[in-house]
C-alpha cells in the first residue's frame, strides 16, 4: 500500500476518534449539569439554630431527594439573624458560586422583629426573586406570618407581601412555613425555650410545608 495513503488512513481514524471523545466529553459534562442545585437562603429557622446538625428541615430535605429518588444537590446557605437586605446582598456571589436550578427564599421574619419597613422587605425580596430568575433559576418564596400582638393591620400586610412578590416575580409560593407549628393547639411544646426557634421535632412539619410547592418545580 502506498506509504502516503497509509498515513491518510491513520490520520483519519485518529481524527474520527478524537471527534468521537470530543463529543463524549460535553454529553458528559451536559449530564452533569442537568442535575438540579437547590439553593436555599434563609435565616435561622433554615439554618438548625439551637438544632443537632442533621435535623433541620433543609438537611430533611436531602433525605426526602433521596427517598423520591431526585438527584439534586442542596447547598443550605441560611444564615442565622439574616433579613432581606443581608439575603440580597449575599445572592449574586451564591448564584455564580452554585449556579443553582432552584433557589429557594426563606428570608423576612427578623425584618418583622426588627420593625424594618414592609417596603423595604418587599423591594428585597423582588429583588432576590429576579435576580434568581435571570441567572435560570426557578424561585420559590417562604412565606411567614408575624405573632397577632403584632396587629391585624401589620400581621395582613407582612404576610401580604410575600404573595404579591410571588405574584409580581412569577414565583412559586409555600403559604406558610410554619403551618401545623405556630398554628399547632399547644405552639409552645413545638418551640425552644425562646418561643421563636422551633424544636427538632416541628422540622418535618415544615418541610411537609414546603416540599409540595418544590416538588412541582422540580418536575
Amino acid at each position: 500500500m502506498n506509504r502516503d495513503l497509509l498515513y491518510r488512513r491513520h490520520f483519519i481514524a485518529a481524527l474520527a476518534a478524537g471527534a468521537a471523545a470530543g463529543l463524549c466529553a460535553p454529553a458528559a459534562l451536559a449530564a452533569a449539569a442537568a442535575k438540579p442545585v437547590i439553593l436555599v437562603v434563609g435565616d435561622s429557622l433554615s439554618a438548625e439554630y439551637g438544632l443537632a446538625r442533621g435535623t433541620g428541615w433543609v438537611a430533611l430535605l436531602e433525605k426526602k431527594l433521596a427517598e423520591e429518588k431526585i438527584d439534586a444537590a442542596v447547598v443550605n446557605a441560611s444564615v442565622s439573624g439574616d433579613t432581606t437586605s443581608g439575603g440580597r446582598s449575599r445572592l449574586p456571589a451564591l448564584l455564580t458560586q452554585h449556579r443553582p436550578s432552584h433557589v429557594v427564599i426563606e428570608l423576612g421574619g427578623n425584618d418583622a422583629l426588627r420593625g424594618l419597613p414592609l417596603q423595604n422587605t418587599a423591594d428585597n425580596l423582588k429583588a432576590m426573586a429576579q435576580a434568581a430568575k435571570q441567572s435560570g433559576a426557578k424561585v420559590l418564596i417562604v412565606r411567614m406570618q408575624v405573632p397577632p400582638n403584632y396587629g391585624t393591620d401589620y400581621a395582613k400586610r407582612f404576610a401580604g407581601t410575600f404573595a404579591s412578590v410571588a405574584k409580581d416575580t412569577q414565583s412559586a409560593l409555600v403559604p406558610f412555613l410554619l403551618k401545623g407549628v405556630a398554628d399547632a393547639a399547644d405552639p409552645t411544646a413545638m418551640f425552644q425555650p425562646d418561643r421563636i426557634h422551633p424544636k427538632a421535632e416541628a422540622h418535618p412539619a415544615m418541610l411537609a410545608n414546603v416540599w409540595p410547592e418544590l416538588r412541582k418545580l422540580l418536575r
